[in-house]
């Protein structure tokens, strides 16, 4: 947050040189009581989403969602990398997965996985099903969906899912596991990721009592910052734009953090400024801030 120079304005004469973007809650509207979001982008969003590019700024897809739940995203908006033409950075399953991604690409083409991290997560997820035992797991399987212990309520997962034993799917490496409880509240989730205790393993509360499992110091910030190294950038040089849990560390560690006006408070308190909603358009109105029509 080194742009600031009263906690919210950035310095005279700045502007972002990489945009990194929340898909879930800030490009896309959540749809009301359920888990999910509608598929769709304003065209005032994509409008200023490519004002932006054609000025030459870097517009990362930084997110949650497995690889192969971006590359959709990346489609509907167009998006292309910098210089144009050039294949685009995302960052996806909260900085586990870094990859490049050319709009429109056959779905058969292997994606280019810059970086991944994994963990061993068996350690994590035995602690939170002695206290959640009723709890569904899936581990992500990189650009196909997710091997789950049963299956999650719809539309929850992208991808394809696949029946697994809860044994074998934790018995390797892997790169993100989610963990959910259909009958648990946020606030439970929150309260358990506290005392745990997860050694070697981040954790990310989301909107329902829904848990990511991450390697240690991985988060979208991480992942941002092996972009920002390949690219010549700096934390300094981002605008990153985001309304849940798993955005805090990046909106603290870019240069210019925002919020999504309907956030809760723990992350409006993460941010350097906060937009209006999703449904106010608030991700094209800070866009606009920068690359106006």
């Amino acid at each position: 947050m080194s742009t600031s120079v009263d906690g919210g304005s950035p310095a005279p004469g700045w502007r972002p040189r990489l945009i990194a973007l929340d898909i879930d809650g800030t490009l896309l509207k959540w749809v009301e009581g359920a888990g999910s979001t509608y598929e769709q982008v304003e065209p005032r969003l994509r409008d200023a989403i490519h004002r932006a590019l054609a000025a030459g700024a870097h517009v990362v897809l930084s997110s949650g969602r497995s690889p192969h739940g971006m590359t959709t995203i990346a489609d509907l908006l167009e998006l292309r990398g910098q210089p144009d033409g050039e294949p685009l950075w995302i960052v996806a399953s909260n900085g586990a997965v870094v990859f490049r991604y050319t709009a429109g690409q056959p779905a058969e083409q292997p994606l280019e996985v810059v970086h991944e991290e994994t963990f061993d997560a068996a350690p994590a997820v035995r602690a939170v099903l002695e206290q959640h035992p009723e709890a569904l797991v899936a581990v992500e399987e990189r650009g196909v969906g997710y091997r789950v212990s049963a299956p999650f309520p719809d539309g929850e997962l992208s991808g394809v899912m696949v029946d697994g034993v809860l044994e074998e799917m934790v018995a390797e490496p892997v790169s993100r596991v989610i963990i959910r409880d259909p009958q648990a509240e946020v606030d439970d989730f929150v309260r358990l990721a506290e005392t745990l205790g997860l050694h070697g393993t981040d954790y990310v509360v989301g909107w329902t009592a829904w848990l990511d499992l991450t390697p240690k110091g991985v988060s979208k910030a991480s992942g941002l910052e092996h972009v920002c190294a390949t690219l010549g950038l700096t934390a300094d040089d981002v605008l990153a734009v985001g309304d849940g849990r798993n955005d805090l560390e990046m909106l603290r560690w870019a240069g210019r953090g925002v919020a999504m006006g309907q956030a809760v408070q723990e992350v409006l308190d993460a941010a350097d400024d906060v937009a209006p909603t999703v449904y106010d358009d608030g991700c094209a109105v800070e866009l606009e801030r920068w690359f106006p029509a």
